[in-house]
């Protein structure tokens, strides 16, 4: 049986970062891999040592990529990492980038990237020697019929002409994907595809994946944090825990020996400490519930050039309600977000009421956001702040992307009782980028928390988190929402992450261009 990737006692070089045990894997033809694990356990780490980015002791990866006519291994494995499905990262992006129109015009187009990818893999095709042309015209065929099959399937065609910075989280990931297909690799590897699609597109990226890893010489490695509804065309899983990887099993002997995750995760103690915590006053108010407007939209229009967003959007929600917010991908969930947390300069454009005051009435942003606790795809991507993780969390008392006043002691002493919360008190003192993408999620959902605001506003906060951290982080929303005149707006893809509080419901339908 053809060995693609074989590696053999395999031992990282640095002796601080490496996996507790030589690794021994074999990814073998027409084999479909799942890599799962909690956070934090080594999940990156192996894709690198596959992919050649973190070198190994006295041994090498193995490749056999036949019949691909590329030599090189980045030609062959392609990776689509955690940052990858937030757009382009190089250091240029920053917070409310997107929300900005005189920000975003030299920003390309999905059309203009993708043009690029395809002529880049034509280059490509150039240059392998042994080829001929006959054979690199079928693979300019088989693009191009794949190009419209992909087109088709996560209707890009309405999204070419738009500015790549302006793209949902969830349309980033089906562009990422259109455009690291059409590279024709031999190995795709990705990291958590399915989150931040609606039901619609994690159902046709299903279906793509099925049909090219039988149809096709593509094998496929996911990287999954959320394991309960791993993909039947995976035929193996290998398992992290603890920086120790377990051995290959296949998927049905995998399955037997999963352990459901209980109904509750933090503890009864952790509860008390969180509902029996002193109100801030600075960031409370003290009407009654149900009686103070928080959120009053009235006929709200959100445009970026030719194309509508949101369209005489009436929306109301009083103090202490619990909403969740849904919607396909680009239906302007994101966008709406942006008007209440005042990053969104087309608010004052429109007639809009934010904690009792009109917008645009003498007001500073700072004066709205003092009241939110704030988390989202966009922030995640924009915090590549490499400070200590409690400085992280200390930011969310000022609303800042990064530590620029320093917190008097009892603010610490917050900052610690959250992060004791969401189980990452031990990473204190970590460098928030060395953390893996689940960990840096917990740091900011303990950012989210620490001033006890008014309004707890997540946008798809579960992003990367393991099963138990997401049923724990579940339980932390569900105990401070019974906080007096606690707020809330989630969004979420996955009915099954919502709190069992949620008493009001909005859903968004994309407008037509």
């Amino acid at each position: 049986m053809q060995k693609v990737i074989s590696i053999k006692n395999g031992v990282a070089r640095h002796p601080s970062y490496r996996l507790k045990n030589p690794i021994n894997l074999e990814l073998l033809a027409g084999e479909s891999l799942a890599i799962v694990g909690e956070n934090g356990a080594g999940k990156s780490m192996l894709v690198d040592i596959i992919t050649e980015k973190h070198p190994i002791l006295m041994t090498h990866v193995e490749y056999d990529f036949s019949p691909s006519k590329a030599k090189m291994v980045s030609d062959n494995i392609k990776h689509i990492q955690f940052r990858d499905s937030y757009g382009t990262n190089d250091g240029s992006y920053y917070y409310q980038q997107r929300w900005n129109q005189h920000d975003i015009d030299d920003v390309p187009t999905v059309e203009e990237l993708l043009e690029e990818a395809i002529t880049l893999a034509d280059n490509g095709l150039k240059k392998e020697l042994l080829l001929t042309e006959a054979e690199r015209n079928a693979i300019r065929a088989e693009r191009a019929t794949l190009k419209e099959h992909l087109y088709s399937l996560f209707h890009l065609d309405a999204l070419l002409d738009k500015r790549i910075i302006l793209l949902s989280s969830g349309e980033l990931r089906k562009f990422q994907l259109t455009k690291t297909l059409l590279t024709n690799p031999r190995v795709l590897i990705m990291d958590n595809p399915f989150i931040g699609l609606d039901v619609n597109a994690r159902t046709q990226l299903h279906d793509l994946l099925k049909l090219l890893t039988e149809e096709t010489y593509l094998q496929v490695i996911l990287v999954l944090s959320k394991t309960d509804d791993i993909p039947d065309f995976i035929t193996h899983v290998v398992e992290l825990k603890g920086m120790e990887m377990l051995p290959k099993l296949s998927l049905a002997e995998w399955r037997e020996k999963q352990k459901p995750v209980p109904p509750q995760v933090l503890s009864d103690e952790k509860m008390q400490r969180i509902l029996q915590l002193p109100l801030n006053p600075e960031t409370n108010s003290d009407a009654e519930p149900g009686t103070q407007h928080v959120i009053d939209f009235k006929d709200v229009n959100i445009k970026y050039g030719e194309r509508t967003i949101l369209k005489d959007l009436n929306f109301t929600v009083m103090n202490g309600e619990h909403w969740a917010l849904s919607g396909e991908n680009g239906a302007g969930k994101s966008t709406l977000l942006s008007i209440v947390c005042a990053d969104n300069p087309q608010a004052y454009a429109n007639n809009i009421i934010l904690f009792g005051h009109q917008r645009g009435t003498g007001e500073s942003i700072w004066d709205i956001k003092k009241y939110i606790g704030y988390i989202s795809p966009e922030m995640h991507r924009a915090y590549m702040k490499d400070i200590p993780a409690i400085e992280i969390v200390a930011s969310g008392l000022h609303d800042s992307v990064g530590l620029y006043r320093r917190p008097k002691p009892e603010q610490m002493g917050v900052c610690e009782f959250w992060m004791d919360i969401f189980g990452i008190l031990k990473y204190r003192d970590t460098k928030f980028l060395t953390l893996s993408s689940g960990e840096q999620r917990l740091v900011l959902l303990a950012r989210a928390f620490v001033k006890d605001p008014a309004l707890l506003i997540l946008d798809e906060p579960l992003h990367g988190l393991d099963l138990m951290n997401r049923r724990m982080v579940k339980d932390v929303i569900e105990t401070f929402c019974k906080r007096p005149n606690k707020t809330l707006i989630m969004v979420t893809h996955y009915e099954s992450e919502l709190p069992n509080n949620i008493d009001h419901r909005i859903f968004l339908r994309k407008i037509s261009k």
